[in-house]
């Protein structure tokens, strides 16, 4: 038996009982998480979310690079469209772990061995320390145009060995006025 049969007994049994009815396009918590693509960080399960409650986007180290920048943006835009032009703001939480792989990417061979090897540019995920980091990424989105500045943004870190997430930055307007 392969994964992907097992992943589709389990979507069966999901399936089975669904009811879509509740579930707008529009995430219900109003809530984008960026989070790392780590099997063992599932926002689900760290931060108890339901089907439909938030947006996840997922990278290596769950920072904010370029390309999250466009989704962010481009997300955002959609939002403001689908409301009729109100609104557009939505709350993002910078959701980074310990233990992280992207802390590997801040040794300057590693960095250099990637980019020698493969061509890729892994200085954007790189964690050097988890704190800093979060802050420079929200300052990151602060000065990105693409960025409304009435997303709310906030930053936690889950420990991997104690299950526990810790607030690193409290939720604030990027446009400095909540």
């Amino acid at each position: 038996m392969t994964a992907t049969s097992i992943l589709l007994e389990r979507n069966q049994a999901l399936a089975e009982g669904f009811d879509a009815a509740d579930l707008p396009i529009l995430p219900k918590l109003g809530t984008m998480i960026l989070t790392c693509i780590d099997a063992r960080v599932d926002p689900a399960h760290i931060l108890g979310l339901e089907l439909g409650e938030a947006v996840v986007i997922r990278n290596n180290g769950g920072r904010v690079t370029d390309a999250v920048i466009q989704e962010i943006g481009a997300i955002a835009f959609m939002v403001k469209q689908m409301s009729g032009g109100q609104g557009g703001g939505f709350e993002l939480v910078i959701l980074q772990h310990t233990q992280c792989g992207a802390q590997r990417l801040a040794d300057p061979e590693m960095q250099q061995a990637l980019k020698k090897n493969l061509g890729i540019d892994v200085s954007q995920s790189a964690i050097h320390d988890h704190e800093e980091t979060m802050k420079d990424d929200i300052k990151r989105l602060r000065s990105a145009p693409e960025i409304p500045d009435n997303i709310v943004v906030s930053a936690l870190l889950y420990d991997v060995k104690t299950g526990a997430a810790r607030e690193i930055v409290a939720p604030k307007m990027l446009g400095g006025r909540a």
